[in-house]
C-alpha cells in the first residue's frame, strides 16, 4: 500500500470521490442490497457503483455478503473499520444541511 505523509490524503484516497461518501452515508444505518444503492445513488452508473463498492471492500470499509440462492442476493454493510467513519459522515451531513441554501443551484 502507498504511504501517505498527510492523513487527509490517506482519508480522501480511501473514501473520497463523487460516489464513495454517498455509498457510505447510505450504508451507515442499514445493510443494503445493490438495487437499493442504485436507487439511492441514481446518477452513478451500474459499472461505477460496482467499481466503488469493490474498492471499499478491498480497503476493508464494507462487507459484501453473497447468499446462495436464485436469483443471487448480495448485501453490503459497513465493517467495524467502516463504522469508524460514522463521525466523519455525520459531520458531512450536518455541514450539508447547514449550508444547503447557500450552495443550492451551484
Amino acid at each position: 500500500m502507498e504511504e501517505f505523509d498527510c492523513p487527509v490524503q490517506l482519508t480522501t484516497n480511501i473514501i473520497g470521490g463523487k460516489w464513495k461518501p454517498l455509498i457510505l452515508y447510505y450504508l451507515q444505518a442499514h445493510t443494503r442490497r445493490f438495487g437499493e444503492l442504485q436507487r439511492l445513488v441514481p446518477a452513478a452508473t451500474k459499472k461505477m457503483l460496482t467499481q466503488r463498492l469493490r474498492e471499499l471492500e478491498k480497503d476493508g470499509i464494507i462487507l459484501r455478503k453473497v447468499y446462495a440462492q436464485v436469483p443471487p442476493r448480495v448485501e453490503y454493510s459497513l465493517t467495524r473499520h467502516g463504522q469508524s467513519l460514522r463521525p466523519i459522515l455525520e459531520l458531512m451531513s450536518a455541514w450539508g444541511k447547514k449550508h444547503r441554501v447557500r450552495h443550492s443551484g451551484n
